[in-house]
Formats: C-alpha cells, sequence, structure tokens
C-alpha cells in the first residue's frame, strides 16, 4: 500500500469515530468500522470527500463542497442503479448493462473518477484507493463490466455539470448602503463569498428561486424587534444570559454543515444496515437535496440583502426603529460572521432538508451522537433526525450568526426543497 493510501485511511478511520450511533429498532452496541473496506463503497468514498474537504486549500473557495458532495453521489447512484434498475436514474441510463456486473466495482471507478476530476492534486491517492477496493473484487467479466459502468457514468455526469455556472467570475459583489443592507462584518471584513451561486444550475429543482421565501421582516415591525433583542442578548461574545450549555451548541456547530450531516447519514446507514443499493440512492437524495437548498438559499441572499446581527446592532441607531438600541461594541460568540448576507439561515436550510431526506428514507427516531472539529472531545445526543436539524438551526442564534427570522425561513426552504426532491427525483421503479 502506498504512503498516500497509509494516510487517507488513516484520515478515514479517524473519520468513522466522529459520528456514532444506533437504530431505536435495536439495542445492541453500533456496528464496530475498523476500516474503509468493512464498509460499502457508498460511505467509503463519502468519507475520502471528507477527508479531502478538511485538507488545507483542497476545496476551491469559489467552489461550495455541497456541489462537489452532490456530483461524486449522483454519480455512484447511476452507476449502482444502472446495474440495479430499481429506481429511475439521476441522469444516466446507459444501454445492454449486463445484470451481473460488479456493483461496487461500478461505485468505485464512478467515485473515483469524479473526485479525481474535482481534485486532480489528490490523483495518486484516489488511483491507489481505487485499485485497493478493486483488488477485493473477483476479475472477470462481471468485475470488468461494472468498472466500464461507473467509468461511463462519471464522464456523462461530470460532462454535465461542467457548464452549470460553478465557475462563472463574477463582479465583487459591492454592499447597498441603506439600513438593513448587507454590509461586511468585522472584524476582518471579508469580501462577500459565493457571489455566483444563484445563477448555478440546480441539480433537480426546476429553478434557482423555485422555494425563495418571503421578505425578512420590517425594520420597524415587533417582529423584527423581538429577533433583534433575542440576538443581542444571547448571541453577545460574552453575554450572561446564553446558558453554559447555549453556548456550547453555539460553538458546536461551527463549520460546514454539510459535513455534520453527510457523517449523520453514514451512521444512519450503518446503523439500519443499508446495503449498497439503498445507500446509494439515500446518499444521492440527501446530496442532491442538500447542492440544492444551497443554490436556493444563496438565490434568497442575495436577492434580500440582509444585513447580519453584528451590523443591525452596531448600527441600530440608523435603523429607524425606536424600540433597537444600538451598542457600537458588539460583537458575536463566534467573533467573525459568516460573509454573506443573513436571510435564510444556512444552518437551518441545510439540517432540515437533510433531516427530511434522512427522515423520509428511515423514519425521524434514531439514536446518535454528534462530534464536532469546532469542539473536540464535545459529543451531542440526539434521539431523532429532526432534534438534531432543530438544534443546529438556533445554534447560528447562540453564536451571533443570525436572527431567528433567518432561522424560521432557512427552516421552510430546507424542508421544501427536500420534500420536492423526495417526490420527483430517484423514484422507485
Amino acid at each position: 500500500m502506498s504512503k498516500a493510501l497509509v494516510t487517507l485511511a488513516l484520515m478515514c478511520a479517524s473519520l468513522q469515530a466522529q459520528v456514532t450511533g444506533a437504530s431505536n429498532a435495536a439495542n445492541a452496541e453500533p456496528p464496530a468500522v475498523s476500516s474503509a473496506a468493512s464498509v460499502n463503497p457508498v460511505i467509503e468514498w463519502n468519507r475520502t470527500l471528507l477527508v479531502i474537504l478538511r485538507t488545507a486549500g483542497a476545496q476551491p473557495p469559489t467552489i461550495h463542497s455541497t456541489r462537489s458532495f452532490a456530483i461524486l453521489h449522483a454519480s455512484i447512484f447511476d452507476a449502482v442503479d444502472n446495474i440495479d434498475g430499481t429506481s429511475s436514474p439521476y441522469l444516466v441510463r446507459l444501454s445492454d448493462v449486463s445484470r451481473l456486473a460488479s456493483q461496487p466495482a461500478a461505485a468505485d471507478r464512478a467515485a473515483h473518477d469524479v473526485l479525481v476530476a474535482l481534485y486532480p492534486t489528490f490523483q495518486a491517492t484516489l488511483d491507489a484507493e481505487l485499485q485497493q477496493d478493486l483488488a477485493q473484487i473477483p476479475a472477470g467479466q462481471d468485475k470488468t463490466d461494472g468498472v466500464t459502468v461507473g467509468q461511463k457514468v462519471a464522464a456523462q455526469i461530470l460532462a454535465f455539470r461542467s457548464t452549470d455556472g460553478a465557475n462563472v467570475t463574477l463582479p465583487p459583489f459591492i454592499p447597498g448602503s441603506q439600513p438593513g443592507d448587507y454590509q461586511f462584518t468585522p472584524p476582518n471584513f471579508a469580501p462577500a463569498d459565493f457571489i455566483q451561486w444563484p445563477q448555478v444550475t440546480p441539480f433537480a429543482l426546476t429553478r434557482a428561486d423555485e422555494f425563495r421565501p418571503g421578505p425578512p421582516p420590517r425594520l420597524t415591525s415587533e417582529e423584527y424587534t423581538r429577533a433583534f433583542d433575542e440576538v443581542k442578548s444571547l448571541g453577545l461574545i460574552t453575554s450572561t444570559t446564553r446558558t453554559p450549555e447555549q453556548t456550547v451548541i453555539g460553538k458546536f456547530w461551527n463549520g460546514n454543515i454539510q459535513d455534520f450531516w453527510n457523517e449523520i447519514a453514514q451512521t444512519a446507514a450503518l446503523g439500519h444496515h443499508l446495503g449498497l443499493a439503498r445507500s446509494a440512492r439515500l446518499f444521492a437524495l440527501l446530496n442532491i437535496s442538500l447542492a440544492d437548498t444551497t443554490i436556493a438559499f444563496f438565490e434568497a441572499k442575495y436577492t434580500y440583502q440582509f444585513w447580519r446581527p453584528v451590523t443591525a446592532i452596531q448600527l441600530a441607531g440608523d435603523d429607524g426603529n425606536p424600540n433597537t438600541k444600538p451598542d457600537p461594541n458588539w460583537v458575536p460568540l463566534s467573533t467573525k460572521t459568516a460573509p454573506d448576507p443573513s436571510y435564510p439561515g444556512a444552518h437551518s436550510a441545510i439540517s432540515f432538508a437533510g433531516a427530511e431526506v434522512l427522515k423520509s428514507e428511515l423514519g425521524d427516531r434514531f439514536t446518535f451522537d454528534v462530534t464536532s472539529e469546532s469542539l473536540p472531545g464535545v459529543n451531542r445526543h440526539f434521539t431523532s433526525f429532526s432534534a438534531a436539524a432543530l438544534e443546529a438551526g438556533v445554534s447560528r442564534i447562540y453564536a451571533g450568526q443570525h436572527f431567528r427570522t433567518d432561522h424560521i425561513a432557512g427552516i421552510h426552504l430546507g424542508k421544501n426543497v427536500a420534500e420536492s426532491i423526495l417526490d420527483t427525483t430517484l423514484l422507485p421503479r
């Protein structure tokens, strides 16, 4: 085994310990996972992508990682389903595919080809991982046919997404100057990110604005005043009203929320003992939903361009609302603020989309623990996907990142996107 592959395997093994859980239907301990070889290719390659994404500098800063997850898992699904034939394809239907072709070989080759195309600097490691995986499959025509299926599917899906608008470069975002307009946020005043994402072609939705929420509340409204006062009190870095547990929650869910939900899905697939075909469908539905939710919330964010709490609180003297009191020294718990408009909340949208998919496919009740790169050594325990989604969403209020109105709009957006995709995409035959 190459040195690069050993490193990747060790990193994957560490990831496997980050999210653990067991179904309520079984009282036994969660299945032990000692190596990538002990799980199916869907979970293995999902972990590999997470390792890549957590490598400094690997992810292009202008490309949202939900796109990579969706391309990876749509390709794995179509590769497996072209052989299994139990669902409608995402995009690719090949002719004359043998039902005896190796599904693991198809999944491995599709995943490998996608990740090499998206992250070419990792090719040597990915090539070694593919060869190790294929070496475990008996040689013969079935293996050869499976590899061919995976290769063809990945090529078609990569070609289809190559013109989706993700790589378009737009002029820098220029903030407005009126009260309520999004402004670059202290202390770093980073430029707005993913400004092209509203124009990215959705994976399954008809349009990016298909489920755009209504506008945020007026600055002079009681609804805005309540949301303002709540985040001003709870989200302050030195808040005395935020409980110790709320502080933990506010810090715990920092980071890329789509990573959390992919790890939760890994745990759920293992806890429910899903086979390759069901895992492929679950992860494809999940990540297509997360990718389209991301396109949808950026479309809404840059439509409304609503200011973040740190700006709203520091400049409240100019908002025309006598009931919102300014604090020019207010700083959120997380210190920095994500560099994009506030409304709707991304954590809430992603989390409720993810929970909706897992609930639909596996039922809501499931007992699991989650860990966080932001708070090493801390576990959060849940007995349902809905509970985890709710906590992830409100965590942004405790962190001083979002108003409750952002959270509520995100809930509805994420659920609507996921429900639409579940009703129209990868349907069982």
